[in-house]
């Protein structure tokens, strides 16, 4: 009996720990209850230069890679093409994409972590996030790439730092994704 009881306080003791970093590396994302609007704007593209001191960040979410995800032969998958995915630096959310979609943000120089998180009304998805970190200089761009990986029954997230020439295509194939905080 006493053995069962010291393995259950240390099982309860790592539990713990895990909660506790589980907690510090969500804090990379921003409030949970920091709601988007976001919607695809196909009529500018623009191309901007970084700020004096400054690096520039694009974050394009790419569906491409997911056939299942845009197929529409599951209700599973049906509105993933319409993924709304916040985009959170160092503990702030700084913008969202709506479905395969970019956008982009200023950078101080140094280091930065960046969190993707799937709004969602189901729980299922809410709890889908993906992380990346990255130490920006002035005057660099840095391109990531988000991707929805579909499960039996959930899915996954990937953020990727990508080269420029991959990062250069998949901004000019995709539409500007505008967004800002629900009031």
């Amino acid at each position: 009996m006493k053995a069962a009881l010291v393995a259950l306080l240390f099982a309860a003791s790592a539990f713990a720990q895990d909660q506790a970093a589980i907690t510090a590396a969500e804090a990379t994302c921003g409030a949970k209850d920091v709601k988007f609007e976001a919607k695809q704007d196909s009529t500018q593209h623009p191309t901007p230069q970084p700020e004096p001191g400054k690096a520039l960040v694009y974050v394009v979410l790419d569906l491409g890679q997911c056939s299942a995800c845009t197929s529409h032969t599951s209700v599973f998958y049906t509105d993933v093409e319409y993924a709304l995915t916040k985009v959170g630096m160092d503990g702030a959310w700084v913008g969202a994409n709506h479905g395969s979609s970019y956008f982009f943000f200023a950078a101080d120089r140094g280091e930065h972590h960046l969190c993707i998180n799937w709004q969602s009304r189901l729980d299922i998805r809410s709890r889908a996030l993906a992380m990346a970190s990255f130490t920006a200089e002035e005057g660099k761009v840095y391109y990531f790439r988000e991707r929805i990986f579909p499960g039996a029954h959930d899915y996954s997230f990937d953020l990727d730092s990508i080269n420029s020439d991959e990062g250069k295509y998949l901004v000019a194939s995709s539409p500007l994704s505008v967004s800002h905080p629900k009031k």
